[in-house]
C-alpha cells in the first residue's frame, strides 16, 4: 500500500472511495461544521446528509456508513467513519476507524482511496494512526485457501492519498511519519503471518529460517544454536520441554549493533519472546478445544521478530538483542514427566508439577542467557497464562515487574502505540506457592493468581536487572473482527516494543545534546 499527501477539498477527490472520519457533533454543528462534510454534501445536492440520516449514521464510535455517489462526485462511494466524542478521541480510535474503512473499501473492490485527515491537534499522530490502521485493516491470511478464488484474487486498496486539513501545508516530516508507520504496520502483519501459520509449517527450524531471512534482509546479526549447543549452554529446562518432540529445538539470537563505536558499548536492551511453536500440554495434555489454537503459542517470538525488523531501520544509538527459545511441547515416551527435576542454566533446580506450564521453563533459561549481556533492561513477551485472560479479558495484556521506571516507560509506550496493557502486582505472598519439597522451586503453583506466580517464576532468572514481563495470552489472538483486527493473530507487542525503542533513542539523543551545551550558553 502506497501513501501520498494532498491538499484541496474532499469534494473534488478522484478515487474509487472517499473516506470521511466524523465526530458525533460534526453532523449537527451549525456554527463550525467540517468543511469537508459541508462541501461534499453540497456537491451531492444534500444526498450525503440525507442518506446518512436515513441509515442512522450519527458519527458514533464504531459506526461505518457506505454511500453511493451516483456520479455526483469523482469517487464511486463515500465511506463515513464515526469517531465518537472529541473528549474520548485518541490515535487508537482513528486507527481502529481506518481499519474498518479499508475493510469496507476492499469489499467494494476499490483500488484507490482518498482519506480526509481529521482536524486534530496532534496531526503527526493522526497521520501515523491512519497509515497503520489502513495497512493493518487490509491484512488477511488466506495462504491455504483454495475455494472462493474470486474473493481471494479481488483487488485491494493499494494507493491512498491523505488529504491534509484546511490551512495545513505539507512538509517533509509527514513523509517520514508515514514511512515509519508503514514499516511498523507491515512488521505487525509479518508477525501475524508467523502466528497464523499452522504449527506443521511453522516448526522451530522454520521459525529459525524466518529469523535468518530477516537478519539477511535487515542487516542484523544472527546466531542460531542447535540442541548440541543448547546442551553446552546447560539449559536443562529448555531441553526438558523439547524432549518430547521429534522437532529439534532452536535458540535464536538476533542482534542490532550501532555503527558508532561509543554507541555500541552502551548497555543493550534485551527483548525475549516465547517461541513454543505448538503446545499440546505435554503429558499434562490439554483438551482438544484448548489445543486448537496452540500454534499461536509463539506469538511472543513473532512480536520480537517484527520489532527487530523495524529497529534495524530505526538504528538506535544502543544495541538491541532479540532472543527466542523455539521448541514444541509434545507427549511421547521421551517427554519430561510430572515429578521430574530439571536443572536450569543458573543451576536452580525445578520440580515439574505441570508439564503444561512449559513456557516459563524455556523462558527462564533464555532470560538467564540474555541477562549475561548485562542489559540496561529486559522485556519479555509470552502467551503465558490463561489466568491473565480471566483477569483482564481477551483484549488486554498484563504487565509485571518491580522496576517502576521501566514499567512506566513500557506502559507509556503501549499507550502511545495504541496497545492496551495493564500493570498487575507481583504479590510477595504468592511467591511461596512455588516452594518445592524436593527442589529449589516448582514450575507451577495453585490455580488462583496463576499469572502472578508465573511472573514470580520468571523473575528468578533476571536477577536485579530492570525487567518487565508482558503476558499477551489474550490480545495476541482474537476470535472476531474488530477495527483493524481480523480473526486470528493481531501482531500485538510489535508497536509497543518499537515505541519503547524510539522513546529511549529520543531520551539518549536529548541527553547527548544537553552535554554539548556549555554552562554559559544557556
Amino acid at each position: 500500500m502506497n501513501f501520498s499527501f494532498g491538499t484541496g477539498h474532499a469534494s473534488t477527490a478522484k478515487a474509487d472511495v472517499l473516506v470521511l472520519p466524523l465526530f458525533d457533533t460534526d453532523l449537527t454543528d451549525k456554527k463550525n461544521p467540517p468543511s469537508a462534510w459541508v462541501k461534499t454534501d453540497k456537491k451531492m445536492k444534500g444526498l450525503l446528509a440525507k442518506t446518512a440520516q436515513q441509515e442512522g449514521f450519527k458519527g458514533k464510535g464504531e459506526q461505518t456508513c457506505v454511500i453511493q455517489t451516483h456520479g455526483k462526485l469523482s469517487v464511486g462511494r463515500v465511506i463515513l467513519l464515526g469517531l465518537g466524542t472529541r473528549a474520548k478521541f485518541n490515535a487508537e480510535v482513528l486507527r481502529m476507524a481506518l481499519g474498518r474503512a479499508i475493510k469496507a473499501a476492499n469489499k467494494l473492490k476499490a483500488k484507490t482511496a482518498v482519506i480526509q485527515l481529521p482536524g486534530v491537534r496532534e496531526l503527526d499522530a493522526a497521520i501515523q494512526s491512519t497509515v497503520e490502521g489502513s495497512i493493518l485493516g487490509s491484512y488477511r491470511y488466506d495462504k491455504w485457501r483454495t475455494t472462493n478464488k474470486d474473493e481471494k484474487s479481488a483487488p485491494r486498496v493499494d494507493k491512498v492519498q491523505l488529504l491534509l486539513p484546511d490551512g495545513v501545508k505539507k512538509d517533509k516530516s509527514m513523509d517520514a511519519t508515514a514511512a515509519l508507520a508503514k514499516s511498523i504496520a507491515e512488521a505487525a502483519n509479518f508477525s501475524r503471518d508467523l502466528v497464523n501459520e499452522p504449527a506443521g509449517t511453522m516448526t522451530p527450524t522454520i521459525l529459525a529460517e524466518q529469523a535468518k531471512s530477516l537478519a539477511k534482509d535487515s542487516g542484523l546479526g544472527l546466531h542460531i544454536f542447535d540442541r548440541k549447543k543448547i546442551e553446552e549452554l546447560k539449559m536443562g529446562m529448555f531441553l526438558g520441554v523439547a524432549r518430547g518432540s521429534v522437532e529439534e529445538p532452536k535458540l535464536i539470537h538476533l542482534s542490532y549493533t550501532p555503527d558508532d563505536a561509543a554507541a555500541a558499548k552502551r548497555a543493550p536492551i534485551a527483548l525475549v519472546g516465547k517461541a513454543i511453536t505448538f503446545d499440546s500440554g505435554g503429558l499434562s495434555l490439554k483438551p482438544s478445544d484448548g489445543m486448537l489454537d496452540m500454534k499461536t503459542d509463539m506469538a511472543g517470538s513473532a512480536a520480537v521478530l517484527g520489532a527487530m525488523r523495524v529497529i534495524a531501520k530505526l538504528k538506535p544509538p544502543f544495541p538491541v538483542h532479540g532472543f527466542m527459545g523455539a521448541c514444541e511441547n509434545m507427549p511421547s515416551g521421551n517427554a519430561y514427566r510430572l515429578g521430574d527435576v530439571l536443572i536450569s542454566r543458573l543451576g536452580k533446580t525445578v520440580e515439574i508439577t505441570n508439564t503444561d506450564a512449559e513456557g516459563r521453563l524455556v523462558l527462564g533459561d533464555v532470560l538467564a542467557y540474555a541477562n549475561e549481556l548485562k542489559p540496561a533492561a529486559i522485556i519479555d513477551l509470552a502467551t503465558l497464562t490463561g489466568a491473565c485472560i480471566v483477569a483482564l479479558g481477551p483484549w488486554v495484556a498484563g504487565a509485571f515487574g518491580d522496576d517502576d521506571q521501566l514499567m512506566w516507560n513500557v506502559l507509556e509506550s503501549a499507550r502511545s502505540a495504541g496497545e492496551d496493557i495493564w500493570r498487575l502486582p507481583l504479590t510477595d505472598s504468592l511467591k511461596d506457592v512455588l516452594k518445592s519439597d524436593v527442589a529449589d522451586m516448582k514450575n507451577a503453583g495453585d490455580r488462583m493468581g496463576g499469572s502472578i506466580t508465573a511472573a514470580h517464576f520468571l523473575k528468578e532468572f533476571v536477577g536485579d536487572t530492570p525487567w518487565v514481563h508482558l503476558d499477551i495470552a489474550g490480545p495476541s489472538n482474537v476470535n472476531k473482527d474488530k477495527g483493524y483486527m481480523s480473526k486470528g493473530a493481531t501482531g500485538f507487542g510489535v508497536r509497543t516494543l518499537v515505541e519503547f525503542i524510539r522513546r529511549r533513542t529520543a531520551e539518549l539523543n536529548a541527553a547527548a545534546a544537553d552535554e554539548t551545551i556549555a554552562p554559559d550558553e544557556e
